[in-house]
């Protein structure tokens, strides 16, 4: 499972289409429907806030919008609630780098045209639902390339 801190529209259609499908079932988790998934790292962030489904909600409401915008019939009646006026949640400079890296590494083999794309950003936009703070990679990564 993959919850990117990154901005959807970073995303290639691989991975925008499984992001839509991994944020349903970190919803799923977050709601008590489903046994499995339920202590994977991603879901901390989430289950740190005072309302977790309406978090995960709001954030796949923004997955949604970047699925419309390119033209994708998302199901809006998937997202069970949503709310635009949460407070963000913070996310550090150190993981939307590691984010920005590992899906670079993804795409040199999935992707070529959408790696040259946005290969040489200097400033990365988090999901809508972040807000970046000072930090390095957040504790609950698993990292699992070679970063820096």
């Amino acid at each position: 499972m993959r919850l990117w801190s990154i901005h959807p529209k970073y995303l290639d259609t691989k991975g925008l289409l499984g992001l839509w499908r991994e944020g349903l079932l970190a919803q799923k988790c977050l709601l008590g429907l489903t046994k499995g998934y339920v202590n994977h790292p991603q879901l901390i962030r989430f289950k740190q806030t005072s309302n977790p489904s309406l978090y995960i909600g709001t954030y796949l409401y923004y997955v949604y919008l970047e699925g419309i915008r390119r033209g994708y019939r998302f199901n809006l009646s998937k997202i069970k609630t949503y709310d635009l006026t949460l407070e963000k949640i913070p996310v550090t400079v150190g993981q939307l780098r590691y984010e920005y890296q590992h899906l670079l590494n993804k795409l040199k083999t999935r992707s070529k045209t959408h790696y040259e794309l946005i290969k040489d950003l200097k400033e990365i936009e988090p999901h809508p639902l972040f807000k970046i703070v000072p930090g390095e990679i957040e504790p609950w990564e698993k990292v699992n390339f070679q970063y820096r």
